[in-house]
């Protein structure tokens, strides 16, 4: 990928655990490096095809000045997620932050923290079997999609389904959307635990009727085997409700363990 490179931006604010530091301030100076493709502007010479490093280096200085914060991993953590929002175009952003004067008391240069962070594709499965489906998985959408670090891009046709598992309930409405996030797979997981709490969900019954069923299906290309959270969502090459929306919207996606793309795997199922 392309790279956007800004290096020691100085800056004065008043980052620290001190007393002193808060109330004094101190110098600090600031280096990133955007990822995006530079492509277009390399091709067109028009700085709209491009991202202005000017517009970052004052996104930065008001991020290091407008707030006091004691440790300089939060104001890194900061300042990425403000680049990262503030264009789509912007895939990745690490950021170090110097702190030349940190009162230490031993001879160094400068103590520095860096951290990087990137957009993530994300794919979600959608399900309801109690009260207006359709109107609790279009509101669980809408709120997933208000949140500042989540733009939720593709959401397939809701369809109706056979009850999975526990078959003496009612039938499923079902569906699946693509999205980008800057959360961790467990930020994200969380998040939607939030939304399927405030749709009412309780989780009574493994398999069970339930409000609203939000999971995890890919996270990047990601594997993760955790007490709380399996990517890519475990069973889902048997759940033709899974395998069906993810078609519509990611026919081409590949499953990274078994390295088979959706369409096929629907096709698989289908054939059995």
């Amino acid at each position: 990928m392309d790279r956007i490179i800004i290096k020691d931006l100085k800056i004065f604010a008043y980052h620290g655990v001190l007393p002193e530091e808060k109330k004094n301030g101190q110098d600090f100076f600031v280096s990133c490096a955007l990822g995006l493709d530079l492509r277009p502007a390399g091709i067109s010479d028009r700085l709209e095809d491009s991202v202005s490093y000017a517009d970052i280096a004052y996104l930065i200085k008001k991020v290091m000045e407008e707030d006091s914060y004691d440790l300089i991993e939060r104001c890194a953590e900061r300042i990425a997620e403000e680049i990262l929002l503030f264009d789509e175009r912007i895939q990745s952003a690490e950021v170090t932050i110097r702190k030349p004067h940190a009162p230490i008391g031993l001879p160094l240069d400068a103590p520095s923290v860096t951290v990087e962070r990137a957009r993530h594709e994300v794919y979600i499965a959608l399900g309801s079997n109690i009260g207006d489906s359709r109107a609790l998985i279009e509101e669980a959408v809408r709120k997933l999609d208000s949140y500042r670090d989540i733009k939720v891009e593709i959401v397939s046709e809701l369809i109706e389904t056979e009850p999975y598992g526990v078959t003496d309930q009612p039938k499923f409405l079902n569906g699946a959307l693509k999205a980008t996030t800057l959360k961790t797979p467990f930020e994200l997981l969380d998040t939607l635990h939030e939304i399927e709490k405030e749709a009412g969900r309780e989780r009574k019954q493994h398999w069970g009727p339930r409000t609203l069923d939000m999971d995890i299906l890919f996270y990047d290309d990601l594997i993760i085997e955790d007490e709380v959270l399996i990517i890519p969502h475990v069973d889902m090459a048997n759940r033709d409700f899974v395998l069906k929306p993810m078609a519509e919207i990611a026919p081409y996606k590949v499953h990274p363990l078994c390295q088979k793309r959706v369409k096929d795997l629907l096709t698989e199922l289908e054939n059995r």
